[in-house]
């Protein structure tokens, strides 16, 4: 077992499709992406872009949502609550992931993914395979 700082949704806990919140209840690791990538690496649409994150970077990109290091998408479990419709956590783009370890842990800040810092999702990413159960409470 493993204990993680994290930052949340801004917008608070929620399943609405277009909402910014973070998801609830029971899901599962679907994909893990950025296995062998080195820390830091930017992600754009699940896809590495090639770019190490940077405090330059972040000064070129000051609206980027970073995701970085590695990923793991997230599927709801639960039909009608974070799984399928408007509420379908896969669909939402859900994931656990990387941030500049100048982000904030244990503030709400995301857009809806849960953000750790680099050394840790590495850890995790380890640790876990695709179809490992998450849960996510309020």
């Amino acid at each position: 077992m493993r204990t993680y700082p994290v930052s949340t949704a801004k917008n608070g806990a929620g399943e609405q499709m277009g909402s910014g919140c973070t998801p609830r209840g029971q899901h599962v690791v679907r994909i893990k992406i950025g296995a062998s990538c080195p820390v830091g690496t930017v992600f754009v649409g699940r896809r590495a872009t090639g770019e190490i994150y940077s405090t330059e970077l972040a000064d070129q990109f000051p609206e980027r949502d970073w995701i970085l290091t590695r990923i793991l998408w997230l599927r709801g479990c639960e039909h009608g609550k974070n799984r399928l419709g408007e509420v379908d956590t896969m669909r939402r783009y859900i994931y656990i992931h990387g941030c500049p370890d100048t982000e904030p842990m244990g503030v709400p800040a995301s857009h809806g993914c849960i953000r750790m810092r680099n050394t840790d999702i590495v850890e995790l990413f380890d640790l876990v395979e695709s179809g490992t159960p998450v849960f996510i409470e309020p």
